[in-house]
């Protein structure tokens, strides 16, 4: 079984090879006119084709190009209105020779889109009557009948994959642009999401600098934050946190002789409110802590918590 999936990888690998060396201009071609287009690139295909037309219609709309799948036999059946005048059309077929993609070229040309098609045979009727063609011709499939759409599948995919890095690059698309189509992702959260969005604001577990350690075990475990802020919210002494607590009893064992003052960090992480998240968890893995009090560093006043957990 392992040499069966090791003699996959390697026919597909080489069917890629294959299918990189016929790149020539078109493929500046198509990129040019999606980057003069106003419109959107809408993507078609039946079958494996058209899975994997959903796959690069998913990639070009995260990436910057706005962008969708429409399944050719619905647009034969009413979808070839959503098609506008503006929009460029990819139509995906291996053989090239697909009759559901086939019967839809008449209203393309008629309605004046530019037309792209990614096949494997460049003399078909689908690649002779579209304006740009983009060959992803393969020796032959990855199965074992040489029949199912395997290493095809694969060179389409990622010629998809390599339209839509061009454009990307072409349009010089940044991370920040990514993480807005991605909000809910861990790049959005990285590169959108601000402290204040994410602080704790309600109850904040505040203590005067004079309680006793009963107290003070009391009103940490009240706060369910593993940690007291020593002060108010005008002005922060310190904090002491369940670890500074455990290492005053390690070192004393009697509490009638620990105090707030030997217990307390003076020198808390404290970050401005509109940093976003991710300086935030990296203050703290620098800390090695796992809470970081919001407000003013400068000033030592507090707003809120944020902590890891409360992710």
């Amino acid at each position: 079984m392992k040499d069966i999936a090791a003699r996959v990888f390697a026919d597909e690998i080489a069917s890629l090879q294959e299918a990189a060396e016929l790149i020539d201009d078109r493929f500046t071609q198509a990129v040019q006119a999606v980057l003069n287009s106003n419109g959107k690139l809408i993507i078609t295909g039946a079958g494996k084709s058209g899975l994997i037309g959903k796959k690069i219609a998913a990639t070009l709309a995260s990436t910057g190009t706005s962008s969708f799948f429409m399944h050719p036999t619905e647009a034969f059946h009413g979808d070839l209105g959503m098609v506008g005048k503006n929009d460029l059309v990819l139509l995906i077929s291996y053989s090239g020779e697909t009759d559901e993609v086939i019967k839809i070229i008449p209203f393309l040309k008629w309605n004046g889109n530019i037309t792209i098609s990614m096949t494997g045979e460049p003399n078909s009727t689908i690649a002779k009557n579209t304006d740009i063609h983009l060959n992803v011709h393969i020796s032959h499939e990855a199965c074992p009948l040489k029949l199912a759409p395997t290493s095809s599948t694969t060179a389409t995919l990622v010629m998809g994959d390599a339209l839509a890095v061009a454009l990307m690059e072409a349009r010089q698309f940044q991370p920040e642009d990514f993480a807005r189509f991605h909000p809910g992702g861990s790049l959005g959260r990285k590169l959108l999401v601000r402290v204040k969005d994410m602080m704790r604001t309600e109850a904040l577990p505040f203590v005067r600098d004079d309680i006793s350690f009963t107290e003070l075990l009391l009103r940490m475990s009240e706060g369910r934050l593993g940690m007291v802020i020593v002060g108010d919210p005008d002005h922060v002494q310190g904090v002491v946190t369940d670890g500074d607590l455990r290492r005053a009893l390690i070192r004393d064992a009697d509490t009638s002789k620990q105090t707030v003052h030997t217990m307390m960090s003076t020198a808390p992480a404290i970050i401005d409110e509109n940093e976003l998240i991710h300086e935030a968890d990296e203050l703290m893995m620098t800390r090695k802590i796992t809470t970081i009090l919001v407000g003013s560093p400068e000033q030592r006043t507090v707003k809120g918590i944020y902590q890891i957990y409360t992710r």
